[in-house]
């Protein structure tokens, strides 16, 4: 089975974490936290940096790793690196997404998410709710 692995930003301002609409592809119009695929010799922090720049013409910083998500989609083997982040930079801009927006712990299941970034939901709520 085909492997890939990628990194994603868990974008956090105040109680909020941003959520990206995808609008492209097989997956169109899910739900994802932004990032992207590992380019050779990258380090996970330097190509989550590198994917925002691209995706969203914005600057993070990158916290720390919440979880490794390993999951099987029909076609490949997903290994999804989530790291906690803030903004450092210009509002989000989406130069690949059809829709963004902000939520909250108890919106977090309003929008429907891809299978792997949705795995997460549970770590992101505590995350949300412990340092309120």
């Amino acid at each position: 089975m085909k492997r890939i692995e990628v990194v994603a930003a868990i974008i956090r301002q105040g109680d909020k974490i941003f959520a990206t609409q995808r609008g492209y592809g097989p997956w169109k119009d899910w739900w994802e936290l932004p990032g992207g695929k590992m380019e050779a010799g990258e380090g996970p922090e330097e190509a989550l940096k590198r994917e925002i720049r691209e995706e969203l013409s914005t600057e993070i910083v990158v916290g720390k790793l919440l979880y490794t998500i390993e999951y099987d989609y029909p076609e490949f083997h997903l290994t999804m690196h989530c790291f906690m982040c803030t903004l450092v930079g210009e509002a989000p801009h989406l130069n690949e997404h059809e829709a963004a927006c902000w939520l909250t712990a108890d919106t977090l299941r309003s929008v429907n998410w891809l299978p792997a970034d949705e795995a997460l939901l549970p770590l992101i709520e505590s995350e949300l709710n412990n340092s309120l």
